[in-house]
C-alpha cells in the first residue's frame, strides 16, 4: 500500500468515525437538556426572556435527538442535511458561547443540561468548535454512524481513542460528574418543586413572624438564587404597601427562613428576619434587584440580614 493510499485510508477512517461520535454526543446532550428541570436556565438560553428559557431548552435538546438518529442511519442526500444541520448548530453554539463569556461570564454553557455549571472558557467553544468541523467532514460520505458501528476497523478505534481524549480534555462536565460521584449533587443545582419550598416556608418560625404582613396566600414570584429558593409576597405594614421576600434554603438538616421586608415605593428595607440553621452553611442570597428578571428597583437592597427572629 502506498504512502498515498495509506493517507486516504487514514482520513476516510477520521471522517467516519465522526458519525457516531456526534451521534453519541448529541444524544447525550438532548437526554441531559430533558432530564434538567431547572427553570433558571443555562447556555445561551439565560439571553431569553425567563419565561423562554426552558422551552428554548427543550427546542434545542428535541433538535440535538433528531440530529443523533438522522446522523446515525439516514444516507445519501438527507443523511448529508443532517450533518450539515449538525455543523450549524455547533458552530452556531460556539458562538453563542462567545456572547454568553461577554455578557453573563458566571453562567455555564448548559452544553449537558446541569452538568454544564462551570463558567464558560476556552474548553467549551473550542470543542463547539471543533464539533462544528468535525460534522461539516462528515458531508458527502456514503457510509451512516450504524454502518461504521458495525463494521469497526483498527483505524476507527484508533482515531476514536485520540478524539475522545482529546473531547475530555476539553469538557469541563467530566470535573464536575467527579466532583458529584464524591460529594453528591451540590445545592445551586439541586431542585426544589415550588410546592415543597412554600410548603418549608409555611412550616417556619420566620413565616409566623410575618404572616400578619401577608396579603395574598400565594407569591406573586419564585425564583431560585444559588442554594436558596426565593418566594415574593405582597404585604402591608403600618399602612403602606410592601414586598414581603423570603428566602428558603435548598439544604440543611435544620434550615432557617430568612426574610426582608421591604417598602415597594421607595424600595427601602424596613425589617429583615431569620437566623442560619444547624447544618446549613452561612451564605447570604443576594438582593433582588439582581435576578435576571428584576426591574432593578433594589427592593431587597442589602439582602437578607441574620437579625434573630427565632430558628426552625
Amino acid at each position: 500500500m502506498s504512502a498515498t493510499t495509506t493517507v486516504a485510508a487514514t482520513f476516510e477512517a477520521v471522517r467516519e468515525v465522526q458519525l457516531p461520535l456526534l451521534a453519541v454526543l448529541l444524544l447525550l446532550g438532548a437526554l441531559a437538556k430533558f432530564a434538567d428541570r431547572s427553570r433558571r436556565g443555562q447556555g445561551p438560553a439565560v439571553l431569553l426572556p425567563p419565561r423562554w428559557r426552558r422551552p428554548a431548552t427543550l427546542a434545542n435538546g428535541a433538535a440535538e435527538a433528531v440530529l443523533a438518529v438522522a446522523v446515525t442511519v439516514l444516507p445519501g442526500l438527507p443523511g448529508d442535511l443532517a450533518r450539515g444541520a449538525a455543523a450549524a448548530l455547533f458552530a452556531g453554539a460556539a458562538v453563542a458561547l462567545v456572547v454568553l463569556r461577554r455578557t453573563a461570564p458566571d453562567m455555564g454553557c448548559g452544553c449537558f443540561g446541569s452538568l454544564s455549571t462551570t463558567p464558560v472558557d476556552w474548553r467549551s467553544i473550542t470543542r463547539g468548535a471543533l464539533l462544528a468541523v468535525a460534522a461539516g467532514a462528515t458531508v458527502g460520505l456514503p457510509a451512516t454512524g450504524a454502518g461504521v458501528v458495525a463494521a469497526p476497523t483498527l483505524g476507527h478505534g484508533a482515531v476514536l481513542v485520540v478524539e475522545v481524549a482529546l473531547l475530555a480534555a476539553l469538557s469541563p462536565e467530566l470535573v464536575e460528574l467527579r466532583r458529584r460521584a464524591v460529594n453528591g449533587t451540590p445545592c445551586e443545582v439541586r431542585e426544589m418543586p415550588v410546592r415543597k419550598a412554600l410548603a418549608r416556608l409555611r412550616a417556619s418560625d420566620v413565616w409566623r413572624t410575618n404572616v400578619s404582613l401577608v396579603s395574598a396566600e400565594e407569591p406573586t414570584d419564585v425564583w431560585r438564587q444559588g442554594c436558596w429558593s426565593m418566594a415574593a409576597f405582597p404585604g402591608r405594614r403600618n399602612g403602606r404597601d410592601v414586598d414581603v421576600v423570603f428566602a428558603i434554603p435548598v439544604e440543611g438538616r435544620r434550615p432557617a427562613v430568612r426574610a426582608a421586608v421591604t417598602d415597594r415605593e421607595t424600595g427601602a428595607v424596613l425589617a429583615r428576619f431569620g437566623t442560619v440553621g444547624d447544618g446549613e452553611r452561612e451564605e447570604r442570597p443576594e438582593a433582588v434587584s439582581e435576578r435576571p428578571d428584576a426591574g432593578g428597583d433594589g427592593r431587597t437592597a442589602g439582602a437578607m440580614a441574620t437579625a434573630p427572629a427565632g430558628q426552625d
